[in-house]
């Protein structure tokens, strides 16, 4: 295979992904990065004041609270490659959507698919109808292969449930994975996430090339640095919370892992969109044999758009044709309230929050048992509505009510809002997306580019991942300067 000289644009998760494939299959590969700090829309935010403590203390915040699943198989395998043992960083928990009075979803840590069938069983604050009108779902989301039209919305999907369960379970369920009101959201996409968490095959046995050895349920790490790697028991349904901010998880050793590695890894560098010139993209004078692109989307239809007039007559066309989908996607925002009550102790690191127009937060996440200081919460929520400081007063007035049990009598203070105003793209039943290939030797990568899944760490790394796999592929355009 002919090696080239590779520019990712994009130091997000997803651009990471594509400059350690391209270095594992011989490419010289140049990562060029506007922003001073890795991750893109995951990663730890820079200290401020807002960011202290009432003791005054700093801490660590992130951008936002992101999650992962046992099923993020690639993403756990890239973390191995670079040096991150996800058993070290990583609080693996049995799924559960319990809320604070204890009602909810809690599957027990047992084989799949015994774990979901007791775990429905189990479940509190529903009636046996409510139980077996989920069964009948799930029963014939599974004969129908997890597979449904295009058209369909998740509320359309699940009309024959009943309120309480799509309330419960759904609604949450929907917005936290798509980030999309039921409504809006795509069936499929949704249908998707569950097969892969909750009812998808452990992976036979296989040597996974410069990621690990993996059995079913058992993780067996392989390659450089993997005698210090713990083998751990995962599976698909389980939650993984981080345990180290974002940029430890993985941006911070994966830049670190390039450069030991040959390539060049640049912050602070805001790359101009790439022209081809004399038979190869020009990047800011620099010539480059591929390019690939892994800014969050509107950052994308901005380059392309700018270029697009000077750009050659048959490579515009290629750039409209990306264009037109990429133009009509639309966004979500999500907001993070952090709060910090002293001495603060939830009864799990993660609990459901029962949300409203007046009570927007769906989640709550309890830092202090996920390495940060005690008493420190993430209040997550997700397609937030109205302005900051509206929303931040709804949030903690929501949360001192639905966690009074733990407060003890004490208030929460606010100790910063990070609101990302377009954090995802909006999930919706009917969505077209743009391909991932732009042009020849032009490749964008991104996690809405990944058609499986919504706005996941694991489809931002598994579209990273092919857009290095296509930066041979070069058929089908003929070059006119």
């Amino acid at each position: 295979m002919k090696r080239h000289r590779v520019c990712v644009v994009g130091a997000g998760w997803s651009g990471l992904a594509a400059a350690v494939h391209a270095v594992q299959a011989g490419h010289r590969v140049t990562v060029l990065e506007a922003s001073r700090s890795l991750g893109g829309r995951a990663r730890t935010l820079p200290a401020r004041a807002d960011g202290l403590l009432p003791d005054g203390s700093a801490a660590t915040l992130d951008n936002g609270q992101h999650i992962l699943l046992g099923a993020y198989r690639e993403t756990l395998d890239l973390m191995r490659t670079v040096g991150v043992d996800p058993a070290q960083t990583l609080l693996r928990l049995p799924l559960g959507l319990r809320f604070a009075d204890g009602d909810g979803l809690q599957l027990p840590d047992w084989p799949q698919p015994w774990n979901l069938m007791a775990g429905l069983l189990m479940a509190r604050g529903w009636n046996m109808g409510d139980k077996r009108s989920l069964v009948r779902a799930l029963r014939l989301w599974r004969k129908n292969r997890f597979e449904c039209s295009a058209q369909t919305s998740v509320a359309e999907l699940c009309q024959g449930i009943n309120s309480a369960v799509v309330e419960d379970l759904i609604t949450p369920l929907c917005i936290s994975a798509l980030n999309t009101p039921p409504q809006l959201a795509s069936g499929q996409v949704f249908l998707t996430v569950l097969h892969d968490s909750l009812f998808a095959k452990p992976r036979k046995k296989k040597q996974v090339a410069l990621a690990g050895l993996e059995t079913p349920g058992l993780v067996v790490p392989s390659g450089a640095g993997a005698a210090n790697m713990t083998p751990w028991r995962t599976k698909g349904s389980d939650l993984l919370l981080p345990t180290v901010d974002l940029s430890a998880l993985f941006p911070q050793a994966a830049a670190a892992w390039l450069s030991d590695h040959g390539a060049s890894v640049h912050l602070g560098r805001r790359a101009a969109c790439p022209q081809w010139r004399g038979g190869q993209w020009q990047i800011d004078g620099e010539a480059f044999d591929r390019v690939i692109w892994a800014t969050a989307p509107q950052h994308a239809v901005q380059a392309f758009g700018d270029y697009l007039p000077l750009a050659p007559k048959n490579l515009g066309l290629h750039l409209q044709r990306w264009l037109r989908p990429a133009k009509a996607m639309k966004y979500q925002s999500i907001a993070t309230v952090y709060a910090h009550a002293p001495g603060l102790a939830l009864p799990r690191p993660m609990l459901a929050l029962r949300s409203s127009p007046l009570a927007p937060a769906q989640f709550v996440f309890d830092r202090g048992q996920l390495g940060g200081p005690a008493g420190l919460l993430a209040l997550v929520v997700s397609a937030p509505q109205g302005e900051y400081e509206q929303l931040e007063a709804m949030v903690l007035a929501q949360a001192q009510e639905q966690l009074e049990d733990w407060l003890d009598g004490q208030a929460l203070s606010a100790i910063r809002t990070v609101v990302e105003k377009q954090a995802t793209f909006s999930c919706a039943a009917r969505m077209v997306r743009p391909p991932q290939q732009v042009a020849p030797g032009l490749m964008a990568c991104g996690d809405y580019l990944y058609k499986p899944y919504p706005a996941t760490l694991e489809g931002a790394v598994r579209s990273g991942i092919m857009a290095a796999l296509a930066l041979v592929e070069t058929e089908g355009f003929v070059w006119k300067d």
